[in-house]
């Protein structure tokens, strides 16, 4: 027998259903706007108070807040702000041990009425730490036990119940974006340094690997000089395995390039192909980049080629030599797409 949700949800409209989502969005959105243009000197100091602070960042919250604080922890941490959450019901009960003077509390709480958040709050504050509220209710308990409070509050709650924490709980991630962003930005914090917080995921990899550590060189590297011929280009081409070979003069300076597609074209334009000088069949502008490159970089040079996309890159030393060879399949190895 179907249940009460059940006959509900079969029987309503698509459309009203998608109506239901749009809602959300539209709903906390216009929330998120006004909470923008509202922000104040006290938005100002919070970043002064966390740009200055000598110690750890500890953020503490419960439930959905406590959701919300351990985001941002994981957020500064990770974009050069060592923070760190602190559930507040374990820290009285002995996980106060880890805090310093020299810290800062962000305690985040939609009523602002919790008993342990506001307890641990002002433990703090006697601790000689400084303290910051991200309230919905800059007049409640956490407000008057912090030194500085950011307030977010909202109009209603995007639950048709006005209760489960839907608005709120974005406002309060969004004003915790906020912090980092501007922490981001007056710090200097740089790409390379996110990299450097980040070296096992794919946007630490995008921002650390650099074309000279995916290129093929050496002896794997296929070379062919600019007065063979077709014929007498094939096994290097073939061997390699690579799609081709770069086409080098006298003094090993690049000439040009012959890849598969060059070969496949005048196989079928020309009955003596194979007898051609290598450099009536190779591209002789071939695109190419430094080994120092980001080899995220050198993708995007693959793909947005004014002349049409290519797989292979030739890799240039300063004199102009082939030092390299890139692969678009070396870049999917390496896990950066």
């Amino acid at each position: 027998m179907m249940s009460d949700a059940a006959a509900r949800a079969a029987a309503a409209d698509e459309q009203a259903v998608i109506a239901m989502g749009a809602g959300v969005f539209a709903q906390e959105a216009e929330a998120l706007a006004s909470l923008g243009k509202h922000l104040d000197g006290r938005f100002a100091a919070a970043v002064r108070e966390l740009l200055e602070c000598r110690g750890m960042v500890l953020l503490t919250g419960i439930g959905k807040s406590g959701l919300v604080a351990r985001k941002l922890a994981a957020t500064l941490t990770s974009t050069g702000t060592p923070s760190h959450f602190i559930h507040p019901v374990e820290a009285v009960h002995g996980d106060l041990g880890i805090v310093r003077q020299a810290d800062m509390l962000l305690a985040v709480s939609r009523s602002g009425n919790n008993p342990e958040v506001v307890n641990i709050a002002a433990r703090c504050r006697q601790l000689g730490m400084r303290t910051v509220a991200l309230t919905g209710r800059e007049d409640s308990s956490l407000g008057e036990a912090c030194h500085l409070v950011l307030p977010t509050p909202v109009a209603r709650e995007a639950c048709p119940l006005d209760l489960t924490p839907t608005t709120s709980a974005v406002a309060a991630m969004a004003m915790g974006d906020a912090l980092a962003v501007a922490l981001i930005t007056l710090r200097g914090f740089k790409a390379e340094d996110f990299a450097m917080f980040h070296p096992s995921g794919v946007l630490g990899r995008s921002l650390l690997v650099r074309v000279a550590e995916l290129m093929h060189s050496g002896d794997e590297l296929p070379l062919v000089q600019a007065g063979m011929s077709l014929r007498q280009c094939l096994p290097e081409i073939v061997d390699k395995r690579l799609g081709g070979a770069c086409v080098v003069d006298g003094q090993g300076r690049l000439c040009g390039v012959c890849v598969d597609g060059d070969i496949k074209r005048v196989l079928l334009a020309d009955d003596r192909a194979l007898d051609l000088p290598i450099t009536e069949v190779m591209n002789p502008r071939p695109t190419t980049v430094r080994p120092d490159m980001l080899a995220v970089s050198a993708l995007r040079i693959m793909e947005d080629r004014p002349q049409g996309p290519v797989t292979l890159l030739i890799v240039t030393d300063e004199d102009g030599r082939p030092a390299g060879l890139l692969h678009i399949h070396d870049i999917l190895k390496a896990g950066l797409l």
